[in-house]
């Protein structure tokens, strides 16, 4: 059978393929659990990362699933990257990873298998890396590829880091550079470069395993990862959850260096658009805030970095354990303040 591009075989890729924030949450407006848990300590209701499962006073479990179609062609880093993003939801709770699953959904007819099993041992390899085993999954028969995880991991419940905890006067700190989805549309349109394919594949196959290393700071109050809503998205959640307005200094969010020329160009994926139209009423630029820079804010990052809230005194800290942990973007973007739930650009 011959060599296809993965990307082909589907309309859409990585965390691009999300549905629109604004459907999303008309889908889920009428169903949210109404039953009351005492031990569930995070559900739905704040838009989170992960459900969070009290075991006993000292260990909770934080349960994730992640899946999505190629976001590029080859397989085995798209394995790479799907594994790498599911995990990432158990470090944005403060979590360890221990066990994953896997999901996969291949049109077995149109893809050789050995492109299958490579898409499935990149995966692997990932979860090798975080030092844990896929212990088994689900597979179909699918007319696009589909694969991903069910990932689980534990936590102490005094560390969990949920979305809607920052405070008022706190740090915002992003720990990869934007500019992931930019990279996949410019890849898909043949202008990608070797140096830009290879800044795309470092950025989405970087474990996010310092977010373990942060949850037992009391400074660090919220945590979440930015994937296919954005940065913009990812923030407007917290925001909203905590009942806070943030600032961002445009300046100092970091931005993929590769990626930089093809955003000026104005090349991205349609999901800039519908993130745009989702929350955009939510969002007030300044004038001076070229578009190029309010399209990149609302870029889909697939395996983004982490957003962390954390307190004025202790956020030189975090960006140096972002740094140490090799995390060479990670920077102080802005600040929350009281206010309401919207992000101001500046």
């Amino acid at each position: 059978m011959a060599r296809v591009r993965l990307t082909q075989l589907s309309h859409g890729g990585g965390c691009g393929c999300k549905i629109a924030p604004a459907v999303l949450e008309s889908i889920l407006s009428g169903a949210r659990e109404k039953m009351v848990f005492p031990d569930l300590l995070v559900g739905s209701e704040t838009s989170d990362d992960a459900a969070v499962y009290r075991l006993n006073d000292q260990q909770a479990l934080v349960a994730t699933t992640d899946f999505f179609m190629p976001i590029v062609d080859d397989a085995r880093d798209f394995g790479r990257i799907a594994a790498t993003n599911a995990i990432s939801d158990i470090y944005a709770m403060g979590g360890k990873p221990i066990m994953a699953l896997a999901i996969v959904g291949m049109p077995v007819n149109s893809l050789p298998l050995e492109e299958i099993r490579e898409i499935l041992q990149g995966g692997e390899s990932v979860c090798t890396e975080a030092g844990i085993p896929i212990a088994g999954g689900h597979s179909i028969d699918a007319p696009e590829p589909i694969y991903g995880l069910v990932a689980l991991g534990l936590v102490h419940p005094d560390h969990i880091k949920r979305n809607c905890d920052a405070r008022a006067g706190d740090v915002l700190v992003l720990g990869k550079g934007l500019g992931v989805g930019v990279l996949a549309q410019a890849m898909k349109k043949g202008l990608l470069d070797e140096a830009g394919y290879a800044a795309l594949i470092a950025s989405t196959t970087q474990l996010n395993s310092v977010g373990s290393v942060l949850a037992p700071l009391p400074e660090v109050h919220a945590l979440t990862d930015v994937t296919g809503f954005g940065l913009l998205g990812h923030l407007l959640e917290i925001c909203r959850g905590s009942g806070l307005t943030a600032h961002l200094d445009m300046e100092r969010v970091p931005v993929l260096h590769e990626a930089r020329p093809y955003a000026e160009q104005g090349i991205g994926p349609g999901a800039i658009d519908r993130n745009l139209a989702s929350f955009g009423h939510a969002v007030h630029f300044a004038d001076a805030v070229p578009g190029w820079q309010r399209r990149i804010l609302a870029d889909a990052q697939t395996s983004g970095g982490l957003l962390v809230a954390v307190a004025p005194e202790a956020a030189e800290q975090v960006v140096s354990l972002f740094r140490e942990a090799g995390f060479g973007y990670a920077a102080a973007i802005g600040r929350l303040t009281e206010g309401e739930p919207v992000i101001h650009v500046g």
